[in-house]
């Protein structure tokens, strides 16, 4: 959130006060983890309860004066983000705060822990306790409320449910036809071709689990229905978004069948091919600016995991060097961060019924895979990898970028073809200018993929260090330093002398970039130093105030 934003909503949380779904603490730096867990706990499923998409835990605020006194909690942004991480592993289910929000007001520092409410149906504990709240005091979850969670709708599949006044007549032909045939194509090994043709609708509808014993599910409607029976989904939105931003502005409608309309939105997108050039290479690589299997990876899962009864829409929009995708409810098993690599199977879905017809369609699939996928994709494209926002509560937002946004970082996966995805994650946050843990900065760095300090840490620009030519690295950095060297004797032999402020005018623009203004300043007396020792200048004035020549 913005600053003035963030003022606004402590001003209104204040103004609230302590309620079953806000606590305020003045919290100094030792405040305990484990109690910060149980108020994860108890605000979670206070909100929950309240039907509140979040609850929020303050620290900075005195709770008996309402003053703001501010808080020295965990003062460094890594280490308060790593909250997020404790506190995810001391939870069940294993979520985690939306955001931690810090906020300077009336020059004190406040923090703002954004806390979900806890997913329909299923209680959060820590550390295998229920908490919960009775006015401003802290208990435990009676069996009551948890049989209230646990009892809550959501046990209920909304896309599993019977349209009764929809049939067959209501679903586009070419929609079915599409359908059998990419059920055709995944059970080609258990199915004859024939067969599957041989089924009637009806049949065929059944045993692609698009149907309920014969009955139209709001799933059938969803994915095969056609654009005007929508209106038997009402009051719940089925429609997708295309909305192009920039200097041109444009948008269009979707309408089911989804199963076909996610390839004319795709379509719609300006997918054109754009050149990265290698070092050492005259011919350019060319890649298509959005990968087709990615896109329709993206938009499927929105479909599959849209909180329907929120009364949403999904919404695609183009800019000119990214596609940004949202759709309404929270991230339902985990995070993303889960399934990056491929290795955690969801146990649950919010629209099973749904989810299990689009994997039938070979739409999806069900194992968790299709954002591991997405991140491979991504970087054998040698693009950046895809981005989550879930800072918004029951709502997710998906950014496929489609341009190169460090090319030291594009050019690095061209030479070092071997790379884990752990590092290129690690380097993909590190061109983002995303903070990292010290243990991975300090990996990255022996590894020499990256230089720097912090917080100026970025890619080594510098391939033959990426391709384990060190020796002939290290021999161009020394060859810089040279360089810059020379310039400050070639100075001193036009002008005879140069006083300190003289040389940082000289040769500050010539520095790189990634050096902050301490960086250059330590670099340039540097090199005066080691000029003065190798006995090629000499300060003809004070310490404070020298004034440089050139030894005689």
């Amino acid at each position: 959130m913005e600053q003035s934003a963030l003022e606004n909503l402590l001003t209104k949380l204040i103004g609230i006060w302590e309620t079953e779904v806000i606590e305020f603490k003045r919290a100094g730096d030792g405040y305990s983890t484990h109690d910060i867990g149980k108020y994860f706990s108890a605000l979670s499923n206070e909100a929950n309860l309240r039907n509140h998409e979040c609850a929020w835990l303050v620290f900075g605020v005195d709770n008996k004066s309402r003053q703001i006194v501010g808080t020295n909690y965990r003062t460094e942004s890594e280490r308060l983000q790593s909250l997020k991480i404790q506190i995810s592993q001391g939870t069940e289910p294993n979520i985690t705060f939306r955001n931690i929000h810090e906020l300077n007001y009336q020059k004190s520092r406040v923090i703002l822990f954004e806390i979900p409410a806890a997913p329909q149906g299923m209680p959060v504990s820590w550390n295998g306790h229920y908490y919960a709240r009775a006015g401003e005091s802290l208990n435990a979850l009676g069996w009551d409320k948890q049989d209230e969670i646990r009892n809550q709708t959501r046990a209920v599949d909304w896309s599993a449910q019977v349209v009764d006044k929809a049939n067959i007549n209501h679903l586009d032909p070419v929609a079915v036809q599409k359908a059998r045939e990419s059920f055709a194509r995944k059970y080609a090994n258990r199915f004859p071709e024939d067969e599957i043709k041989s089924w009637d609708t009806k049949t065929f509808l059944n045993r692609a689990r698009l149907t309920q014993d014969g009955h139209i599910t709001n799933t059938t409607l969803l994915l095969l229905g056609k654009p005007e029976s929508a209106h038997l989904l009402s009051p719940h939105p089925a429609q997708m978004v295309w909305k192009l931003e920039g200097t041109e502005r444009a948008y269009e409608h979707f309408y089911p069948p989804f199963l076909l309309s996610t390839t004319f939105l795709y379509h719609k997108i300006r997918n054109i091919q754009i050149r990265i050039l290698p070092d050492d290479e005259l011919l350019p690589i060319e890649v298509a600016k959005y990968d087709q299997k990615v896109v329709l990876e993206a938009l499927h899962n929105c479909i599959a995991h849209q909180d329907y009864t929120r009364n949403g829409r999904i919404i695609v929009t183009e800019f000119q060097d990214k596609l940004v995708f949202e759709n309404e409810g929270s991230f339902f098993e985990g995070s993303p961060d889960d399934y990056i690599f491929g290795s955690k199977i969801p146990r649950r879905y919010r629209n099973t019924f749904l989810v299990q017809a689009m994997a039938e369609l070979n739409m999806i699939d069900t194992m968790g895979y299709g954002i591991h996928e997405m991140h491979l994709v991504q970087a054998k494209r040698f693009l950046p990898l895809p981005d989550y926002d879930l800072s918004e509560c029951n709502s997710v937002r998906m950014t496929i970028h489609g341009k190169v946004v460090d090319p030291a970082y594009s050019r690095l996966l061209m030479q070092k073809k071997d790379i884990s995805l752990v590092d290129t994650i690690a380097l993909d946050r590190v061109q983002k200018k995303l903070s990292l843990p010290s243990k991975t900065t300090q990996h990255l760095r022996r590894a020499g993929l990256i230089e720097g300090r912090k917080p100026n840490v970025h890619i080594s620009s510098i391939v033959a260090q990426v391709i384990d030519k060190k020796a002939e690295y290290i021999k161009l950095r020394a060859l810089n330093d040279q360089h810059y060297a020379e310039l400050i004797v070639g100075y001193l032999e036009k002008f005879n002398k140069a006083s300190r402020e003289d040389i940082n005018s000289f040769l500050w623009d010539k520095l790189s970039d990634a050096l902050d203004d301490t960086q250059k300043r330590n670099k340039i007396s540097n090199l005066l130093t080691n000029l003065r020792r190798k006995g090629l200048i000499r300060n003809t004035a004070s310490r404070k105030a020298p004034s440089w020549a050139l030894s005689e």
